[in-house]
């Protein structure tokens, strides 16, 4: 089970952190992910973090996101930063049983119920 939370409203060029907790099963050998789904969008990848810790940023957050894992914990988190209208969203977290980086939405099996982030301009 996956849990997002930490959204909300927030004037453009604000910072923002999103979490995600797992509970249920350890996630520490899959891959972790930050997708998100704008109205009328299709569902796409924001950030991913692969079991080893390497991660991967859609080229419209880098620089300005950074995603981060507590395997311990079994948490995962999303720090926004320059935030933009065009990160308006709602934001899920995702994992699947592969420990590499995956960046279709359809790989992934576990999904948290999304928490949404407005951006005013």
């Amino acid at each position: 089970l996956l849990q997002a939370f930490g959204g909300g409203l927030v004037q453009a060029g604000g910072s923002l952190r999103l979490s995600c907790a797992a509970s249920g099963r350890s996630f520490s050998g899959h891959i972790m992910s930050w997708f998100r789904q704008a109205p009328g969008n299709k569902r796409e990848l924001v950030a991913g973090i692969t079991s080893a810790g390497n991660t991967n940023y859609a080229d419209s957050v880098k620089g300005r996101f950074t995603a981060s894992r507590d395997n311990a914990k079994n948490t995962l988190t999303l720090q926004m930063s320059s935030l933009k209208p065009e990160d308006t969203a709602v934001y899920y977290c995702a994992s699947s049983r592969s420990p590499r980086m995956l960046y279709s939405s359809t790989l992934y099996e576990y999904w948290g119920q999304g928490t949404e982030l407005t951006v005013s301009s």
